[in-house]
């Protein structure tokens, strides 16, 4: 089991306010006003229905992407809505608990569609697909 804490010996804290704390309000005060300096001259750029797409993404990783992250966040809802721990959702899905930790991570590169559909209609749920023809 690896421990969380640091093997390093705490430093004491200083028993006297620095002279410098009251400059680090100026520092904080000059940050901030370069950080909205720079927001101004941003702009907003609607996206698509697709954040892959915006992302980069070609078409078809984009789409593959997509789907994929829609039906992790059903079965995420799912398994939410049942109260079940990771382990009994592995239990009820037939998987590991490791691999049920990956889906509520939102892990998109560790699962398929087709294992994604099949763990949905596990759990009753139906999936439809539907198509439709890219606007020129």
């Amino acid at each position: 089991m690896y421990s969380t804490r640091s093997k390093r010996k705490l430093k004491k804290l200083p028993s006297k306010i620095s002279r410098s704390a009251g400059s680090a309000s100026k520092q904080r005060k000059k940050f901030t006003s370069k950080r909205e300096n720079e927001s101004s001259n941003k702009s907003v750029i609607k996206g698509s229905s697709n954040v892959f797409e915006d992302l980069g993404f070609d078409q078809a990783e984009a789409a593959n992407l997509k789907i994929r992250a829609d039906l992790m966040l059903d079965l995420r809802r799912h398994i939410q809505k049942s109260g079940w721990t990771q382990a009994q959702a592995a239990e009820f899905f037939g998987e590991t608990q490791p691999r049920i930790s990956n889906l509520l991570k939102g892990e998109i590169s560790r699962f398929s569609v087709d294992k994604l559909i099949v763990m949905l209609a596990r759990a009753g749920i139906t999936v439809q697909v539907e198509t439709k023809q890219r606007a020129a």
